[in-house]
């Protein structure tokens, strides 16, 4: 006689539970103890200090969150939702040009019961999207509901020099919940990743064609990255120059300015003045532009769709003819320096001169100020000079850092600041480079070369004797680490 409103209580606690269990079983929290390097003084490391972010469960039993939560990492905890008990996770391999990161952790029962996220498709404008994370300063999970309000090319700001679609929203992100999914209908179609200084209201997160690239991408064990063309595009409005290129007055095709290097396949294939008419099948307009899933973004989102080493199908006018072009794409490591960096830079010090490679970190670590602190010619070797060609690039060009004061370098009349070109007559484009002109010299004397054109010198006995004290003196635990 009972059994009928037991069974309905039965049912309705069954139902209650079920719908409770949302996506945020699946979001986890991160704790990471980081440790940086000194930039000028590059034996030197920061305190140990702890971060938090926000990541979430998906298939292989692995959680996927931000590159920026999980680097330079010493130590990484995770915790489960509403569970205090910490486990440990290792990054198994990370992205830091698509600030994406995925993580294993230790403890297989971590995922005991945690349904794996689905990554579904890019949301549309106006749509509602809801982000979950852990906001600093809280134990307990976050949600935040919004809107989409702009699709569209930006600078993502862990490599610095890198620019990808990116999804804005009015839903709160904040510290902390960096890494953490944003859902729509059950799915993952982002995660967020960034602010913008002086942009209230307003959030940004990785959408799924990145995330799904970063994923098959590592599907082989290692991460390549995302390729690049070699290309430099530019709008091309004016109907003059339209008409000196026989072009069709029109508002489609955007010219190529320029090639960069090393692509040896572009400079192949692909001509300066040459007009892209088409991108994969996406017509270009005459301000680079296409229009994707209703949106005007970038055309250059086709090729971040690519994996290294495969082909894109490129239309150009050249010539007052179209042609139809398939053009090898590879990852950019030739640019490296003018990002950030996430491997402790190496360093050689010679009779108390300390070099280093030069890096946007290098520059960064001079203070806010730094440009006002720089010559114009670092600046140019940083960013511009290996877009010149092999012949013309430095690879890693090698800064004088710091000089430890010894009476073997007291009268040295060089500043910190300045970029190594030649010792003893060898050319230096790297740190290999450098290491074995000091090791291969035979001269009485370090002859010196500068950007600038200064010349200085160094007796090579009276520097190696002073390495050796300035080791024991400054507690360095080595003259070199390359």
């Amino acid at each position: 006689m009972h059994q009928k409103p037991i069974l309905l209580i039965i049912f309705f606690w069954a139902f209650i539970h079920i719908a409770s269990a949302g996506p945020e079983q699946s979001v986890v929290q991160i704790t990471n103890y980081t440790q940086q390097p000194d930039w000028v003084e590059p034996w030197r490391f920061s305190p140990v200090s702890g971060g938090l972010g926000s990541g979430f469960v998906i298939e292989g039993q692995r959680i996927m969150t931000n590159a920026h939560v999980v680097s330079w990492s010493k130590q990484l905890i995770v915790y489960r939702f509403q569970d205090p008990q910490p486990y440990r996770a290792t990054v198994e391999y990370i992205g830091h040009d698509c600030d994406l990161a995925v993580l294993r952790v230790d403890d297989p029962t971590f995922f005991e019961g945690i349904p794996a996220l689905e990554i579904g498709e890019l949301p549309g404008v106006r749509s509602v999207v809801t982000t979950y994370g852990y906001p600093s300063g809280g134990r307990q999970i976050s949600y935040t509901s919004g809107v989409v309000s702009r699709i569209e090319v930006q600078r993502y700001m862990q490599p610095s020099n890198r620019n990808l679609l990116t999804v804005q929203t009015d839903a709160a992100i904040n510290p902390g919940n960096s890494g953490g999914p944003v859902i729509q209908d059950g799915k993952v179609v982002g995660v967020s990743f960034q602010g913008k200084p002086g942009l209230e209201n307003a959030g940004f997160f990785i959408p799924p064609v990145i995330i799904s690239h970063f994923l098959e991408d590592i599907a082989d064990e290692r991460y390549d990255g995302f390729p690049d063309a070699g290309i430099s595009i530019v709008k091309l409005t004016n109907p003059a120059f339209r008409e000196a290129l026989g072009l069709p007055q029109s508002n489609t095709g955007a010219r190529i300015d320029s090639l960069l290097h090393p692509f040896p396949k572009t400079h192949e294939l692909i001509r300066e003045n040459d007009v892209l008419l088409e991108v994969s099948g996406y017509e270009v307009g005459s301000d680079g532009t296409i229009l994707y899933q209703g949106n005007r973004v970038h055309c250059s989102i086709l090729f971040d769709e690519v994996q290294h080493g495969e082909s894109i199908e490129l239309k150009v006018w050249r010539k007052n003819e179209a042609l139809d072009i398939e053009l090898p794409l590879y990852v950019n490591r030739e640019d490296r320096i003018s990002g950030n960096q996430y491997e402790p830079p190496p360093y050689i010090i010679v009779g108390g001169l300390v070099f280093t490679e030069l890096s946007s970190n290098y520059l960064g670590s001079l203070g806010r100020n730094w440009r006002n602190k720089i010559s114009p010619e670092i600046l140019y070797e940083l960013i511009y000079r290996n877009r010149l060609g092999e012949d013309e690039a430095r690879e890693k060009p090698i800064v004088l850092s710091k000089i430890l004061k010894h009476p073997s370098n007291v009268d040295f009349a060089v500043g910190s600041r300045s970029i190594l070109t030649e010792l003893n007559g060898s050319e230096i484009t790297n740190m290999a480079d450098f290491k074995a002109a000091l090791e291969n010299t035979e001269d009485e004397f370090y002859r010196f070369r500068f950007l600038s054109g200064a010349e200085e010198a160094l007796n090579r006995a009276d520097a190696l004797a002073a390495d050796r004290q300035l080791i024991q003196q400054y507690n360095i635990p080595s003259a070199q680490r390359l």
